[in-house]
């Protein structure tokens, strides 16, 4: 008994000495320069764009219209002046409304591509990981470094950008 409570230790003793294969990524550069990403934001920015460029032609128009009222309103009665008043004051708030709708419909989509991105991203590091013996894999970034200092040797940064570039090229 005394002799396999010794082994038991040893073993232990052994495999806790043992150097683990540590490296980390910086999340922000990882994601932010893959080519998938690249294209997603190139996809949706013609539509935000289109989005944009509606947006401000509704919104001079309104404010054309309004400035109108403005000086029509002088020669109005204050009555028939305060219900346009009210009139453009629900145009405005219906519009702010539909262009906020329209806007979340974009925003939507791509926020769920993103995420989906984001789970790649982690999936293709799991398994890079796995594949290559690391013990772990930390991640940097600007809202909450979890690792301080890295040497840049073990900055698989780059690697892994490489590779999910590839794989998306397929």
């Amino acid at each position: 008994m005394k002799k396999i409570i010794g082994l038991v230790i040893v073993s232990l003793v052994f495999t806790s000495c043992q150097k683990q294969k540590i490296a980390f990524i910086d999340n922000g550069e990882v994601i932010n320069k893959i080519q998938e990403k690249v294209d997603l934001e190139a996809s949706y920015k013609s539509t935000l764009d289109k989005f944009n460029t509606k947006r401000d032609s509704l919104g001079k128009a309104f404010q054309m219209e309004a400035q109108k009222f403005q000086i029509e309103a002088q020669s109005m009665s204050a009555k028939k002046a305060q219900a346009k008043y009210d009139e453009l004051g629900q145009k405005q708030q219906l519009l702010q409304q539909q262009l906020q709708y329209e806007q979340q419909q974009i925003s939507e989509p791509f926020q769920k591509d993103m995420d989906s991105l984001i789970s790649k991203v982690k999936k293709y590091v799991s398994n890079y990981g796995k594949t290559n013996g690391y013990d772990y894999i930390l991640g940097t970034s600007e809202a909450g470094p979890s690792v301080l200092f890295g040497k840049e040797e073990f900055d698989l940064s780059k690697t892994i950008i490489e590779g999910l570039d590839t794989e998306y090229k397929k």
